[in-house]
């Protein structure tokens, strides 16, 4: 019984993710499922979980998940723990900058890692300008209202709260992350774009450095997703990466722009 009971849990059709997130990697997944179904067997590690898009479509039995973004890892753990939102949820202007207000006192109070928290950033996230998690210099959430005709709310998350048993989540710089030799790593880092930041601290291209000569340490499974700038494409190329080239959807634009993004697929050991 209890292995009938482990072949539908892993069988069953895959989660949606829980936010709406710029950015988010649903197109990617059938792309990605090829590469990654011959090593399922092993751990997933996502050093910039985001949205968690691609964790979900491939439906891995073990995942570190991890986000530099300490307020959507909070909300992950809530969630892991059982999380019901208790507090009233409606698409309204001044409801929404009441809320963000209040997102922010916690902030500065340093009770980031509450529960309250995370039910004030499920809201802020339904209900602000297309998904965006932006911050200030001083760190504190200034996303606009979004504007949308009807929105739907949800204040329990079960099936997530099962899923995530077997998940770990973290918010620590990549680098830190206690990775094994046998983990199959899906990296989805900031792109190499200049863009508003995502957390307090922007992603530079050093950064981008030290993650490419990271991933180009590690003996397991490893694939990369960029924009396929040419700085970029060069990294990867030179750390001995596998290229392939998509086009990626852009959602979100400041000059409306929505043509197709050219993207990279890096891989190694695969």
């Amino acid at each position: 019984m209890a292995e009938h009971a482990n072949l539908n849990v892993v069988g069953q059709a895959p989660l949606r993710p829980l936010l709406k997130w710029a950015g988010g990697k649903r197109w990617l997944v059938p792309h990605v499922e090829p590469l990654w179904e011959p090593y399922s067997h092993l751990r997933l590690v996502e050093p910039f979980c985001g949205g968690l898009a691609v964790a979900l479509g491939l439906n891995p039995q073990a995942v570190l998940a991890n986000d530099i973004n300490p307020h959507l890892i909070n909300f992950y753990n809530q969630v892991k723990a059982g999380l019901v939102v208790t507090l009233p949820m409606e698409n309204s202007e001044g409801l929404y900058y009441e809320y963000r207000q209040r997102f922010n006192e916690l902030i500065r109070a340093g009770k980031h890692n509450s529960k309250e928290a995370a039910e004030l950033f499920y809201f802020l996230n339904r209900t602000g300008y297309n998904g965006l998690c932006r911050f200030n210099g001083k760190g504190e959430f200034n996303v606009p209202f979004g504007r949308y005709k009807a929105i739907k709310y949800v204040r329990e998350f079960p099936e997530y709260t099962d899923l995530f048993q077997g998940w770990q989540f973290s918010s620590v710089d990549f680098a830190q992350l206690d990775v094994k030799g046998t983990d199959f790593i899906y990296a989805d880092p900031p792109y190499d774009v200049e863009f508003t930041q995502y957390a307090k601290d922007d992603f530079k291209w050093d950064d981008q450095v030290r993650l490419a000569e990271w991933l180009a340490e590690h003996p397991g499974p490893v694939i990369l997703s960029n924009q396929a700038t040419e700085r970029i494409v060069e990294l990867y190329r030179e750390l001995g990466f596998e290229l392939q080239f998509l086009q990626g959807p852009r959602r979100i634009s400041c000059n409306g722009d929505r043509t197709p993004a050219r993207e990279v697929l890096a891989t190694r050991n695969i």
